[in-house]
């Protein structure tokens, strides 16, 4: 029988959270059954193991993401706005209440000197999205040249994803609106710069 939507939501919320705030081998099941209110039983109904529910939480991880950078893309009045949206994307899915405070897949990456299949799948078919959605927008800028310019911006978007770690770590719901954006300007504004300055080169060599 498969688990109700409701049990569904509750295992995953409870893994996330766990997952990439204490780590995921630091994450017992039970631990994660306690803080979703569900029996082992129920939850091994709709995960085989531990590195299946951590693939579950990172495959709803990449679509709510990819809803997030779609909307910004949406947003861009511009193709130069279109391939730096995903700098304003980083920041609204930050103040997300699942957003943490860096990448899960690069908090899943790190943990494993070999990830098990299911999750190096899920951590693959992310960057696989990222890189190719990356290449789609830089199109119209760099032309033929279109993969190179996303390979360049998806190391810029990995870079400021690690470098979140670099910051202090705050609750939500503790920061200032200043406070947020001094933050940002630290760590995502830069980034931006960074790549909106490399796409105007490129916008000149065509």
């Amino acid at each position: 029988m498969p688990l109700r939507p409701s049990t569904e939501h509750r295992i995953l919320d409870a893994a996330e959270d766990l997952f990439f705030t204490r780590g995921i081998a630091a994450t017992p099941i039970d631990a994660v059954t306690a803080r979703a209110g569900v029996s082992p039983a129920t939850l091994y109904r709709g995960y085989a193991s531990k590195d299946a529910l951590l693939a579950a939480v990172l495959e709803r991880r990449h679509r709510a993401w990819t809803t997030a950078w779609e909307d910004a893309i949406a947003q861009a009045p511009d193709d130069a706005g279109r391939l730096l949206a995903i700098f304003d994307a980083l920041d609204a899915f930050r103040e997300q209440p699942r957003g943490s405070r860096w990448c899960a897949f690069l908090a899943a990456s790190a943990e494993y000197a070999a990830a098990p299949p299911e999750v190096a799948r899920a951590v693959s078919a992310d960057t696989a999205s990222m890189r190719s959605r990356l290449a789609e927008l830089a199109a119209p800028i760099a032309g033929d040249r279109a993969p190179e310019l996303a390979e360049q911006l998806l190391l810029i978007v990995t870079g400021d994803l690690a470098m979140r770690l670099r910051q202090p770590t705050r609750q939500p719901g503790s920061q200032t609106g200043d406070e947020r954006g001094d933050e940002r300007g630290r760590g995502t504004g830069v980034a931006r710069d960074v790549a909106a300055a490399i796409i105007e080169r490129r916008s000149e060599q065509r």
